[in-house]
C-alpha cells in the first residue's frame, strides 16, 4: 500500500437509462480514476468519466462475470494504489447489490469509501412500464423480492411464501425469470389467487424495453425457458390491472427503432439527445475527425490583417468556434473585428456566433454554399472576403465570389478527416440489419461512410440533410431514403419522423 490511500464509490448506475444518473454519481464517475462497472450499467456512462480513467467491465451478459471475491480485490488494490475507484452497480447499490458484502471488504481493508444511492429497477419498472407499484385503493405497500436466494441458507431464515401471499400490496420480484415455476407456484400454495395479474418488464428505461402481462397461474409458462431472458423485474398485484398511466415511453414515435448518428464526436449530442427523446436507440460512429489546424501561422495572420477585410464568411459551426477561440488565445477580443461584416450558411452557424453575442449581417434562405454566394454576389465587386473553412470542402463560394469581382482569401481553421476504423458493435448491428436509420449530415461524411461500410449501407435507410449531401450518396451508388426539408439536424430529424409517419 502507499502512503496515500485512495477511496470508492459505491454508485448506483440506475435502471438503465443514463439520464437517471444521480447529480452525486456523475460527480464520482467525473474524478475518478479507475471504474469498475457491470453490464447493467448502461456503457454511455462512462462519458462522465475522464480519458485517462481505467475502465474495467466485469463481465457481460452471456459471458464470464467476475465474481464478488475478484471485484472485491480489484477495488482493495486500486484504492490501496492512492486512486479514486468507482463501483459503478445496476439500479441502486443497496437492493440485491451485495453492497454490504463489498462495504464489509473495504472496512476491513481499511479503504474509506461513500455509498452513493441509485435508481432501483423496481421503482423505474413501474413507472416506465405505466404500473404505479403502490395505490390508495389497492396497494398501500410495496414489498422487494429476490427470486434467486442464496445457496445453503438456513431454511428459518428463507422467504416465508404463505406470508407474502397474504401480503396486502404489490409484490416486485428481482432475478426472477429463471426460477419462476418455483416462486409462482409457492405462492398459489400459499393462497395468492391464480388469476392475480402480472407484469414482466425487461431492460426497463431503455430503447429496447419489452414488457408482458399474465396472470400469476400463467407465469411458468411464460417465462418457460428460453422464452424471456434476464434481466427483467415481475411485478404481481392488482395494480397491474388497475387503471394505467398513458404509455409515455413505449408510444414515442420513435421508440423501437436504432438510428446511427454519423457526426464528430463533439458535435453529436445534439442530434442523440433528441432521437432518444423521441424514443430511439442510438448509436454512434463518427465518420470523420475534427481537430485543430496543424500549422496556425495563416490563422494568426490572418487575424493580425482583420480590418482589412469586408467579410468574414462562415460556413460551419466549427468554423465560428475554432476561429473565435483563436481570437482569445490571442489575447484578442471581439473588437478585433472592428467593422468587418459577418455572413452564416445557415442558422446552426449563426447560433454558433450568437452565443459569442455576435450577430450575423446575412444568412441565406437556404442553408448551402450556392445560396451564400448568391446572396452575397451583387455587391462583391471590390469587397474582401475571408472565408473561415475546413481543411477540404467546395470551392464554390470562393470561385462564386472571385467571379464576381471579389477579393477572397482562404484560410483553414480547422483539420477534417475521415474515421478509418469502424466500432466493432456498429458494424455488427449493420450486417445482422439491426439499424433502421442512418445520419448523413454532409458530402464528406457520405464519402466516409461508404469507405467504412461499403455494402452494409444496403442494409438500412439513409436520411441525407440536404439535396447535395443526397447527391453525393446518389453518384456512390447508395441513394438517401429521405432528405431534409430544412438543412438541419432538427431537419433531419424531422425527415425520419416524417417518414416513420
Amino acid at each position: 500500500m502507499t502512503d496515500h490511500i485512495g477511496k470508492v464509490f459505491l454508485v448506483g448506475a440506475g435502471p438503465g437509462d443514463p439520464g437517471l444518473l444521480t447529480v452525486r454519481g456523475a460527480e464520482c464517475l467525473a474524478q475518478a480514476d479507475v471504474v469498475l462497472y457491470d453490464y447493467l450499467a448502461s456503457p454511455l456512462l462512462l462519458r462522465h468519466t475522464s480519458p485517462q480513467a481505467e475502465r474495467i467491465c466485469l463481465g457481460r451478459h452471456g459471458g464470464r462475470i467476475m465474481s464478488q471475491q475478484e471485484v472485491s480485490r480489484l477495488m482493495v488494490a486500486h484504492a490501496a494504489a492512492g486512486k479514486l475507484v468507482v463501483r459503478l452497480k445496476g439500479g441502486d447499490p443497496g437492493i440485491f447489490g451485495r453492497v454490504a458484502e463489498e462495504a464489509v471488504e473495504l472496512t476491513e481493508a481499511g479503504i474509506p469509501f461513500e455509498i452513493v444511492p441509485g435508481i432501483t429497477t423496481a421503482v423505474a419498472a413501474g413507472s416506465y412500464a405505466g404500473i404505479t407499484l403502490t395505490d390508495r385503493e389497492h396497494a398501500s405497500c410495496v414489498a422487494f423480492v429476490t427470486g434467486r436466494e442464496q445457496a445453503g441458507k438456513h431454511e428459518a431464515d428463507g422467504l416465508d411464501y404463505a406470508a407474502l401471499a397474504k401480503f396486502p400490496g404489490t409484490l416486485v420480484f428481482y432475478m426472477a425469470i429463471t426460477t419462476a415455476p418455483h416462486w409462482s407456484q409457492a405462492l398459489l400454495a400459499g393462497g395468492k389467487p391464480g388469476d392475480t395479474p402480472v407484469a414482466i418488464v425487461r431492460w426497463c428505461s431503455r430503447p429496447t424495453q419489452e414488457q408482458w402481462t399474465c396472470r400469476l397461474d400463467e407465469v411458468a409458462d411464460v417465462l418457460a425457458p428460453g422464452k424471456v431472458r434476464p434481466p427483467a423485474v415481475v411485478i404481481v398485484g392488482p395494480v397491474v390491472a388497475h387503471e394505467k398511466l398513458a404509455a409515455w415511453f413505449t408510444n414515442r414515435p420513435l421508440f423501437g427503432k436504432t438510428i446511427l448518428v454519423t457526426r464528430a464526436e463533439h458535435q453529436a449530442d445534439t442530434m442523440c439527445s433528441r432521437l432518444e427523446e423521441l424514443g430511439a436507440a442510438v448509436l454512434r460512429q463518427p465518420a470523420i475527425d475534427i481537430s485543430a489546424p496543424t500549422d496556425w501561422a495563416p490563422v494568426d495572420t490572418a487575424i493580425d490583417e482583420l480590418d482589412e477585410y469586408d467579410w468574414l464568411v462562415f460556413s460551419s459551426r466549427n468554423g465560428v468556434e475554432y476561429f473565435l477561440d483563436r481570437i482569445r488565445q490571442q489575447g484578442l477580443d471581439w473588437r478585433a473585428l472592428g467593422g468587418v461584416k459577418l455572413a452564416a450558411i445557415g442558422p446552426a452557424t449563426a447560433q454558433a456566433l450568437a452565443e459569442r453575442d455576435l450577430d450575423v449581417d446575412l444568412k441565406p434562405a437556404e442553408y448551402r454554399a450556392e445560396a451564400l454566394a448568391a446572396e452575397l454576389s451583387p455587391t462583391a465587386k471590390g469587397q474582401r472576403f475571408l472565408l473561415l473553412r475546413a481543411s477540404r470542402g467546395r470551392e464554390v463560394l470562393a470561385d462564386t465570389l472571385r467571379s464576381a469581382g471579389g477579393e477572397v482569401d482562404q484560410v483553414v481553421v480547422y483539420n477534417s478527416f475521415d474515421v478509418t476504423e469502424p466500432d466493432a458493435q456498429v458494424a455488427s448491428a449493420l450486417t445482422a440489419g439491426d439499424v433502421d436509420w442512418i445520419t448523413v449530415t454532409s458530402s464528406a461524411i457520405a464519402r466516409s461512410l461508404v469507405q467504412l461500410f461499403g455494402e452494409q449501407l444496403h442494409r438500412t435507410k439513409l436520411a441525407a440533410i440536404s439535396p447535395l449531401t443526397a447527391g453525393v450518396l446518389d453518384q456512390l451508388g447508395y441513394p438517401a431514403t429521405a432528405v431534409a426539408k430544412q438543412y438541419t439536424i432538427d431537419g433531419v430529424v424531422d425527415t425520419i419522423l416524417a417518414a416513420g409517419r
